[in-house]
């Protein structure tokens, strides 16, 4: 199967920069104070949560309009944990809170959002390897 789009960028470090081929991206990167750092950079579990909130949103969007379903009001919110695992080394977590419009009842909010998890790339790279919570608000 070939790609139907790939992006490409380029990172020194998380303290350094990050830049894509297009240039439409450049950003300072620096550890979050949480972390020891200044903070006056972006990191990279901010550009994760950021590309899978903007993704889950659009591939639900996808899915409601094959159910006929009006979502044209929903907000997802992704919080990208950054976790120490058994081995020494790193993890992640990730928590999607999904804002549905109030006119779609909570049943049918839930059954959309399992039906997105399905479709959504991020979901599909994450599923087996990371902890998902997904939580209808």
């Amino acid at each position: 199967m070939s790609a139907l789009y790939t992006a490409v960028a380029t990172a020194s470090g998380r303290e350094g920069r990050a830049v894509t081929s297009d240039g439409k991206l450049d950003l300072k990167l620096s550890h979050p104070v949480e972390l020891g750092g200044d903070g006056s950079g972006t990191n990279p579990e901010q550009l994760f949560a950021t590309g899978y909130a903007a993704c889950f949103a659009s591939a639900m969007q996808l899915v409601a309009r094959q159910q006929k379903i009006d979502v044209s009001d929903v907000s997802v919110t992704a919080e990208v944990g950054l976790l120490k695992n058994d081995a020494g080394g790193f993890g992640l977590e990730v928590t999607l809170r999904v804002e549905m419009p109030d006119s779609i009842p909570a049943d049918a909010g839930r059954a959309l959002l399992d039906a997105t998890h399905q479709v959504c790339p991020y979901s599909n790279a994450t599923r087996g390897n990371i902890p998902v919570n997904l939580v209808v608000e």
